[in-house]
């Protein structure tokens, strides 16, 4: 199954930062190492008159001229909360007018396609928001995703193959729809329904990523527990040691005040009881320390887990309406090996693909690319079960 969210790659990044620089009034020329950026005066977008170089990936060599755009770049981020700031909302249309996208378990067969027709019946609508989230701890644990959900309005369903296509919007052609359109589609109950129910699917499809990330956390936190056990134990080892040698300077003082006399013993005493003050003061710091020790030090390792707990955010950025076709797609297969060919239906959407999970007609497994069709005649027949 696919994830419902979808990353943010690094070529819609780059589309993305052109096509809004653009939309402010920027222009820009570029090569396959970086962009430049003509900035004109009076552009209010954090980014000074004058040109601006933005290299592709990560880069160490950032300053006020030269910016690095990826999805987790400080400049990238700007311009996202900017654009986010502007254009909270948005609507786009997609028509099926380019070439029917062919599923991976028809790709990785052996049959030659003939034809691969979609021939569309109504339209839907689906919102896809585009989220940051934010992991972060106390202590030293900070990153930030971008994905996005597409949800569709009726059923509440993922449509992670929208998603993909929306992030890609500039290879399609998209008719903008009003503020009013958008507002007669989606009520602010709409909204907020749809909103929970991406986030839902957003963090159940970040679960094991999340989880990562808190192990690595646990582990940082074990160690930091580990080490100041070790610290603790080093303290006790210290203490019991001096303890031992205020003993037995009690000692040895006990047997100067039984064999010594006058002013010699009178010194004796006092200095035997400053020695025991000092020791049973040592000691109970000595049995309070053990005491910890022995129940773990609860109260160090609440503090240091603490610190080292996951605080996970999602903050939506964007939403966009998206109007598009759904309808059924037609796939004419042949068996050049046989002479024989058959045409398969499946539910199929534009800037969807194909919708419906299709199965072997014999043992029912899902087709795949793993696991493809083997045989069109006399019925549609999985690679798996022709196996057997």
């Amino acid at each position: 199954m696919t994830d419902a969210a979808v990353r943010v790659t690094q070529s819609a990044v780059e589309q993305f930062s052109k096509r809004f620089l653009q939309s402010v009034g920027c222009t820009f020329e570029e090569n396959d190492e970086h962009i430049v950026i003509s900035v004109p005066e009076g552009t209010d977008i954090g980014l000074s008159h004058g040109d601006h170089r933005l290299t592709r990936g990560e880069s160490q060599n950032t300053g006020e001229q030269i910016k690095s755009v990826h999805p987790e770049s400080e400049f990238f981020q700007q311009l996202l909360q900017d654009a986010s700031e502007r254009y909270p909302v948005g609507a786009m249309s997609i028509q099926h007018n380019s070439a029917v996208e062919v599923p991976a378990w028809i790709e990785s067969s052996l049959f030659e396609l003939q034809e691969a027709r979609f021939t569309p019946y109504y339209n839907r609508t689906a919102v896809v928001f585009l989220f940051k989230i934010s992991v972060e701890t106390v202590s030293e644990y900070q990153q930030e995703f971008l994905r996005a959900v597409a949800v569709d309005k009726r059923s509440t369903d993922p449509i992670p193959q929208l998603a993909e296509t929306f992030l890609e919007a500039t290879s399609i052609t998209t008719d903008t729809l009003s503020d009013h359109d958008v507002q007669s589609q989606l009520t602010e109950k709409d909204v907020q329904s749809l909103l929970s129910t991406a986030q839902t699917q957003l963090l159940d499809a970040m679960d094991d990523q999340i989880e990562e990330i808190h192990q690595e956390a646990s582990r940082a936190a074990d160690s930091e527990v580990e080490e100041y056990r070790r610290m603790q134990q080093q303290r006790i080892e210290e203490l019991q040691e001096e303890s031992a040698e205020l003993s037995s300077r009690i000692d040895d003082l006990s047997e100067k005040i039984n064999t010594g006399e006058g002013a010699e013993r009178v010194q004796a005493l006092k200095k035997r009881q400053e020695l025991k003050t000092e020791h049973d003061e040592l000691a109970e710091t000595l049995t309070e320390l053990q005491e910890r020790r022995d129940r773990g030090f609860p109260d160090r390792q609440r503090e240091i887990r603490e610190r080292h707990s996951l605080t996970v955010t999602t903050t939506p950025l964007t939403l966009t309406v998206v109007e598009y076709e759904r309808g059924e797609a037609d796939f004419e297969l042949t068996d050049q090996q046989r002479q024989t060919t058959r045409s398969l239906r499946v539910g199929y959407g534009s800037g969807v693909g194909v919708i419906d999970d299709a199965h072997c007609s014999v043992c029912e497994s899902q087709l795949t690319g793993a696991n493809p069709i083997s045989h069109i005649e006399p019925e549609f027949q999985c690679q798996q079960c022709a196996r057997k």
